[in-house]
């Protein structure tokens, strides 16, 4: 089940959707979430729950649906590279996952509740909190994730969906959770139409009339486009580039090459201009 875009926007609704995530911890005075990508490495982090008081804690979450074996070290990477730009900040990362089995066992010291680094197993927790809170319509949103039966999930989809409906929520907060909500049943129920998994939810509005429907799959299918033909062009691109240098300077530096094949199109075409006027590959990489 894809988790990554629908676990930010759950996050960025709010401090209960971060209590909810991360088994009752609660974020004390005001935070600002946040996606951050830390250009020295190209890692991006699943969200950043940053406080306004300095002196409290910065929290960075990272969600994991399958079992990785490299999970901890990946977040510990993330940690220690927001500690390095913010080393007046106390960092503390959250490794969230669905099911205690996906937890990696190495590094054997992290993992407890005071650590740097953090576990968190939502099947130990969120299935005795949805029947304890109902109509918390931020368990609702995540319900699709820990009821395994699918029988069990077609059955409750109306109530979870009333759930948020008529929640007293912002409207913007009820739309992403109805968004992830909706988002998650399609992936559990590939074969259903939109028709059916409105039958599911017992609502009358066509869900490729919902925002949430032209959110997920046409906004989507869009952007991904228009991402493919970007990356497309950048690859080209980078293909001539690197074949005038090999012609001009011989077979090209590993690290050459790499740095080439991630630059983005204006670094790109401005190496392109410049490529008949340089006379080595340090002053091209300069420009």
């Amino acid at each position: 089940m894809k988790t990554d875009s629908s676990i930010y926007t759950f996050l960025a609704t709010g401090p209960e959707a971060f209590r909810v995530l991360t088994g009752g911890l609660t974020l004390e005075g005001e935070y600002v979430f946040r996606s951050v990508t830390f250009k020295s490495l190209e890692r991006r982090a699943d969200g950043l729950y940053e406080p306004l008081d300095p002196d409290r804690p910065v929290y960075l979450i990272e969600f994991q649906a399958q079992s990785a074996a490299a999970a901890w070290y990946n977040l510990l990477t993330k940690i220690g590279l927001y500690g390095e730009e913010h080393p007046e900040r106390e960092v503390r990362g959250l490794l969230i996952v669905l099911h205690a089995r996906a937890l990696p066992t190495r590094p054997s010291r992290v993992g407890a509740p005071e650590s740097i680094a953090a576990a968190i197993c939502l099947e130990r927790f969120l299935p005795e909190w949805l029947e304890r809170e109902p109509d918390n319509p931020f368990l609702a949103a995540l319900a699709p994730l820990i009821i395994t039966r699918d029988a069990a999930l077609t059955e409750r989809a109306p109530a979870l969906w009333h759930a948020i409906q008529h929640a007293p929520l912002e409207p913007a907060a009820r739309t992403a959770l109805s968004q992830i909500l909706e988002f998650w049943l399609f992936e559990r129920f590939r074969s259903l139409t939109a028709e059916e998994i409105s039958t599911m939810l017992n609502i009358f509005t066509p869900l490729e009339e919902t925002r949430a429907y032209q959110s997920i799959f046409v906004k989507g299918e869009a952007k991904g486009k228009a991402e493919g033909e970007a990356k497309g062009k950048a690859e080209g691109k980078a293909d001539s580039l690197k074949r005038l240098l090999t012609r001009r300077f011989g077979p090209l530096p590993a690290g050459v090459s790499a740095r080439i094949d991630s630059a983005d199109i204006p670094q790109l075409d401005a190496w392109l201009d410049a490529v008949l006027d340089i006379q080595s590959l340090d002053e091209l990489l300069t420009h």
